[in-house]
């Protein structure tokens, strides 16, 4: 686990920008359990590839006139029940963090893994979760 204090500036270039920190199973289970509307979880990390790609696209995706209805976040490495609860409802999907999920009416409907994350800029990742939300909100 990541002292708090390190990743704190990490969680909250989410957290400033309208995002949910999720810290517990119990609040990951409320939020996705949720059988209306749409939410936009992601699944934080200490990477180069979070920083520089996942949280600065979905940080623009959330521009968007269309978006999720809500915003929210858990932290790989440092709040390990709440991410293995959020990993339950990522499932078939294998454990991969940093990664962005947009669930609809309580389903799993649009999923970017970290080989989805990595090596594309925060721009084509946050073009590809526009579109996602154009469909899907």
């Amino acid at each position: 686990m990541y002292p708090a204090e390190l990743v704190r500036p990490m969680s909250e270039e989410l957290t400033r920008n309208g995002f949910i920190g999720l810290t517990t199973p119990e609040q990951v289970t409320e939020l996705l359990e949720k059988n209306e509307g749409t939410v936009l979880l992601v699944v934080n990390s200490v990477c180069g590839c979070a920083a520089a790609n996942a949280r600065p696209g979905a940080r623009l995706a959330v521009q968007n006139a269309k978006k999720p209805n809500t915003l929210a976040t858990v932290f790989a490495g440092v709040d390990g029940d709440a991410v293995s609860t959020a990993r339950d409802f990522l499932l078939p999907y294998p454990a991969s963090s940093p990664s962005i999920a947009l669930f609809k009416d309580g389903k799993l409907v649009h999923f970017l893994e970290r080989h989805h994350i990595e090596g594309r800029s925060a721009n084509l990742i946050a073009d590809n979760l526009k579109m996602a939300f154009d469909h899907f909100c």
